[in-house]
């Protein structure tokens, strides 16, 4: 069985966000950093859930950039380790896989497409959602099933004109759906709710997550250098 329960405190919210630090170094010099990045939760955003840490080799970052093969480390707010993700280096199609305790719980892989952008996920050897983005400007990924009904989405938001020209700091609103928390707690969101067909498993959770660094990754890291990067997310 699989060590999932670890998975809850995090996961079974309905939203969450999750906001890349600035990478200074990669702005002023292109020298690319470890990503960094702050979980979230909408309705209680005075303080963060969580964090995400790449760990890589410093060379391969260099020269790889964004094919660099790497793993991230999924941590709640005290630090304490929840999940990983391992993202081996790629050419054609980039793939990344969510492990729990060292076990792999599913996978994710991009299917090559001239302009839109697609995933395909797996929980373990079983598809249970695709991605099929159009591609361009579109900056939301709908998880859909095998009837094509929604079962999350991941949002890049615009965090404004600085922020978009001039760093690598995207932030990612993931959707799961509602289960009725915010309604019963009387609470507001900033994140309109999202209407599922049915809530996603903890595990499957954790592999929409997985695919949330896998864009950032894929389409959203910039290269910079003398405080002018490239305004094109690189391939």
């Amino acid at each position: 069985l699989l060590p999932v329960a670890k998975l809850e405190p995090l996961l079974s919210r309905a939203n969450l966000l999750i906001a890349r630090d600035v990478e200074w170094a990669n702005i002023m010099f292109a020298f690319e950093q470890e990503s960094r990045y702050i979980i979230m939760d909408p309705l209680f955003s005075q303080s963060p859930v969580g964090y995400i840490r790449e760990k890589s080799n410093v060379i391969f970052r260099q020269l790889l950039r964004s094919r660099r093969p790497f793993t991230a480390q999924f941590t709640d707010a005290m630090g304490n380790e929840i999940f990983t993700v391992r993202r081996p280096f790629w050419f054609i199609n980039s793939s990344i896989y969510a492990e729990v305790d060292g076990k792999e719980v599913g996978v994710v892989h991009r299917r090559w497409h001239l302009w839109r952008r697609i995933y395909d996920l797996y929980l373990g050897n079983k598809q249970f959602a695709v991605v099929e983005n159009p591609g361009f400007w579109n900056w939301t990924f709908t998880l859909i099933d095998e009837d094509e009904n929604v079962l999350a989405q991941i949002d890049r938001n615009w965090r404004g004109i600085g922020f978009e020209l001039f760093t690598d700091a995207g932030q990612y609103a993931i959707r799961f759906g509602d289960d009725g928390q915010s309604s019963r707690l009387g609470l507001g969101s900033d994140i309109e709710e999202l209407n599922v067909v049915r809530p996603l498993s903890l595990p499957e959770r954790a592999v929409a997550l997985a695919l949330a660094v896998s864009l950032d990754s894929d389409y959203f890291s910039r290269r910079g250098g003398w405080g002018l990067p490239f305004l094109i997310a690189t391939e």
